[in-house]
């Protein structure tokens, strides 16, 4: 059996280590031809040794040149900047290719692998809320398929192999509540950046922490399940299951409800989505229902988390609304991140955005990239005093 050639994006970061992890335990299956980071190049040099890419792309110019000679001893091409990100997406000599690219920087390289005629597993979350209706016509064009890594995504797609897509009531993304899901709403004001990245399950970016904080992580799922599962809004609900052991059920017409269970793990996602249709053999931690013990659900709390309600009314909207959303709250993340806001600031931003932003119902690439830079303008005038938004 010939090795299937895989490019992975964002390899330094977490899921594209837990990429690497699962290609070590299926290494007679794979063969890792790229891999690319922003600016870890200490960790990149260690894969590059490991792997033996026959190219890699550095975003950070800097971190480029520090690592050049050490890439030109081993023989490996390296491309550097944002040209040489895309670059390397848009390459065709390779099966698939796993975005694991944080934030809206990862959405052109899905566009560019797809348009290569390359599947892509997809972490990017912000690839289809974006882009959902761009990247539809492109894979309708090339052929290209998406793989779903999100955990969620994958227990959805699991759930309704071999059936009916008449036969679906509607799918339920779960979600764990973040770790302020009990915490008094009148404390939020007071919440901080260490408080927020203490996620009570998942080891994450700290971006991604961010945002299952406020559940926009929650919100954005809800937009990248409705592009990949091609189902109404009206059809796509969200529960809180803290335990984060049902990643998502499906619930069908005649009353029954399929679930797919594991231990919060990346890995598992991840390798389903690199080895469909099979489930390979792996040797991550088992599920242990009877040390679990009980699994619990609660209703979402939209007025604690009204990023969740403004992420559905994106959606609704249509057009550029969902990329202003992601791009807007993305930038408040990284404000807030800084100490520049509050945490009830990105909120608060998203919908000044999400209501001011300049709409068009069919954007195109270049679009997205004017939309991306008004945006960022407008989210670096929020002022966090009671006068909001500077003009």
């Amino acid at each position: 059996m010939s090795l299937r050639k895989i490019s992975i994006l964002g390899s330094t970061g977490s899921i594209g280590l837990n990429a690497l992890k699962v290609v070590e335990n299926l290494q007679d299956q794979f063969e890792v031809v790229y891999l690319s980071c922003q600016h870890n190049g200490k960790e990149l040099l260690r894969q590059a040794k490991q792997f033996r890419p026959k190219a890699v792309a550095v975003t950070d110019i800097k971190t480029a040149d520090e690592i050049r000679p050490a890439l030109a001893s081993m023989g490996i091409e390296l491309q550097s900047g944002r040209e040489g990100l895309v670059d390397l997406a848009a390459r065709d000599d390779v099966d698939i290719v796993l975005n694991g690219i944080v934030g809206a920087a990862g959405m052109e390289p899905t566009y560019r692998a797809l348009s290569a005629g390359v599947d892509v597993a997809l972490s990017n979350k912000e690839s289809l809320v974006m882009a959902g209706d761009l990247l539809a016509r492109i894979r309708q064009k090339s052929g290209a398929r998406l793989f779903p890594v999100d955990s969620e995504h994958s227990a959805i797609w699991q759930c309704l192999s071999g059936e009916n897509p008449e036969d679906i009531r509607r799918l339920i993304l779960t979600g764990s509540g973040g770790p302020f899901r009990t915490r008094p709403r009148s404390t939020f004001p007071n919440i901080t950046v260490a408080e927020a990245l203490k996620h009570p399950n998942w080891n994450m970016g700290a971006k991604i922490t961010i945002d299952s904080a406020t559940m926009m992580n929650k919100g954005l799922e809800v937009i990248e399940a409705y592009w990949l599962f091609q189902l109404p809004v009206e059809k796509i609900d969200i529960i809180i299951h803290p335990q984060s052991i049902i990643h998502s059920m499906v619930e069908f017409q005649d009353a029954s409800v399929k679930a797919q269970l594991g231990v919060p793990d990346m890995k598992v996602p991840i390798q389903y989505a690199l080895t469909w249709p099979r489930h390979s053999p792996s040797p991550w931690e088992r599920l242990d229902l009877l040390e679990i013990g009980t699994l619990t659900f609660e209703p979402v709390d939209r007025e604690r988390f009204p990023a969740i309600e403004l992420a559905y009314e994106a959606l609704r909207r249509g057009g550029t609304s969902p990329a202003a959303l992601n791009v807007a709250n993305e930038q408040a993340v990284y404000r807030f991140l800084a100490g520049e806001i509050g945490f009830m600031d990105i909120p608060k931003i998203i919908e000044h955005v999400l209501e001011s932003h300049t709409w068009k119902a069919h954007p195109d690439l270049d679009d997205f990239k004017v939309l991306e830079q008004n945006i960022i303008r407008t989210v670096s005038r929020f002022s966090p005093s009671p006068m909001g938004i500077k003009v």
